[in-house]
């Protein structure tokens, strides 16, 4: 981050150190790695184990269960950038024939499809995906479909399998082969593979009244391996954490993650701390907004989280079923590393150059009798926020026709358009069709309706507020 050494204090690297070594030894677990993402880099790594004087690195595989629907959400994204298929498509154009036919591809990413949260048994983690040959196999029979499509978050493991094959469906290869040569060879991720492949951590259940503990399966889950199959290291992760955060346009714009990481579908409750986007999950962590995902399989938890606007990302990998609690993990270390080395603020810089057309648009503007300003920002963006409250304020891009588009909040998607008087000055501004004048509620040819030809002259003595009209 700009501003910030490539390495962290060792005050923070000693605390992080710490933190990790609580969360292994607290949370009985035979191994954990653990890692930092800031500006792109991995500045701190840590890791503990079991056997004294040894510890994994971050090139030790680790299975990153759930995780894996991240890499299969940036596959479907890739498609519909490509115009191959369109969100609000039904899964039915392009994979027929499933229980799920009804339900768009958005609906399936953002876990809101109404889909069986798991397959029929035997336990699908735990069980090698021969035993699951068809992707009806994967679906319950008889009713798959537990909610409405669209009108809940209902998470689906399942959903993912029709993903993946949605994605061998359109590239007309295995999904495993499609990740490979589109995503993890561009990014560098040479350790991130479907099975295990040495160096790599075995996983483990912890007795939990006990410290004793048995090996857990390894299995390929087949059909079902979009939904968790992946095998990952510490190095490779923060590889995808600094795509998450940033994008690349090797594999996916930095506008279509931003698109991933907006909920899609209301949560359950007013107080939500766990949300979803398009492949992504959102969680509330002592008052940051974060985004990324979880994982468990037999054997191992995961978690990956960033904090847009901390500029910070941090993952964790343990080798046990239920131990050292990884996600919970990985969200303190990024509040710990931004309450340690809060990010410092870009320098103010003036614009290197600006257009007197552009300048004279800045200043106030007032929709009705509401004051707003509106400032020039760098490239050509202009910032309209309301002054006496948070109000419809926006940011706008500007596009070749003169106009701008607004990129958030209210105005999202909405036009901006400066509306001229026949001389060329500027008469005000319409945005989606509100008026913004230079006065509260300007001439009377700006806006519709109107104040009365009295203006804004004071209500006559002694009438009511209530009251309108002569008297």
């Amino acid at each position: 981050m700009t501003g910030l050494p490539d390495e962290l204090l060792p005050t923070t690297r000693r605390a992080l150190l710490h933190l990790l070594a609580v969360a292994q030894s607290e949370g009985r677990t035979p191994s954990m790695v653990a890692g930092v993402v800031r500006g792109g880099r991995l500045v701190w790594s840590g890791a503990r184990s079991m056997v004294d004087g040894h510890a994994p690195t971050p090139d030790v595989q680790y299975r990153i269960g759930s995780l894996t629907k991240t890499f299969v959400a940036v596959l479907v994204l890739r498609l519909r950038d490509e115009g191959l298929l369109d969100l609000a498509d039904p899964l039915g154009r392009h994979l027929p024939g499933t229980a799920a036919d009804g339900a768009t591809i958005a609906h399936l990413l953002s876990h809101s499809s109404g889909l069986a949260a798991e397959t029929p048994g035997p336990w699908w983690e735990r069980t090698d995906g021969s035993l699951r040959p068809a992707l009806d196999d994967v679906l319950e029979t008889g009713r798959p479909v537990k909610h409405p499509a669209g009108r809940r978050l209902h998470y689906s493991n399942p959903g993912y399998a029709l993903l993946g094959a949605l994605v061998e469906k359109v590239r007309g290869e295995h999904w495993g082969e499609v990740l490979r040569r589109e995503v993890l060879a561009p990014l560098g991720m040479d350790r991130t593979t479907l099975l295990p492949q040495h160096p790599h951590a075995g996983g483990f259940a912890v007795h939990p009244w006990a410290d004793v503990m048995l090996p857990e399966p390894l299995t390929d889950t087949g059909l079902m391996g979009p939904a968790g199959q992946l095998w990952s290291t510490g190095a490779d992760l923060a590889r995808w954490a600094a795509f998450l955060a940033a994008g690349d346009d090797k594999v996916l714009a930095a506008d279509t993650l931003a698109e991933m990481r907006r909920p899609a579908v209301a949560p359950d409750d007013a107080g939500w701390t766990t949300a979803f986007g398009l492949g992504l999950q959102l969680r509330r962590h002592e008052g940051r907004l974060l985004y990324g995902h979880t994982g468990s399989m037999p054997g191992f938890t995961a978690g990956l989280w960033i904090s847009e606007t901390d500029g910070l990302a941090a993952f964790a990998l343990s080798n046990a079923t239920s131990g050292g609690n990884a996600p919970q993990l990985a969200a303190g270390l990024i509040t710990l590393t931004a309450d340690h080395e809060p990010p410092l603020p870009e320098p103010w810089r003036p614009l290197p150059e600006a257009d007197e057309d552009l300048l004279e648009l800045t200043g106030p503007w007032y929709w009705g009798a509401a004051p707003n300003t509106l400032r020039l920002r760098a490239d050509r963006v202009l910032e309209l926020s309301q002054l006496a409250s948070t109000g419809r304020g926006s940011r706008f891009r500007p596009e070749p026709d003169g106009t701008w588009t607004g990129l958030d909040n209210y105005y999202a998607g909405e036009t901006l358009r400066v509306v001229r008087k026949a001389d060329g000055t500027v008469s005000h501004l319409d945005v989606g069709s509100f008026v913004y004048t230079r006065e509260p509620y300007g001439p009377a040819d700006a806006r519709p309706g109107g104040v009365g030809p009295e203006g804004w002259a004071a209500q006559c003595p002694g009438r009511p507020p209530w009251t309108r009209g002569p008297g």
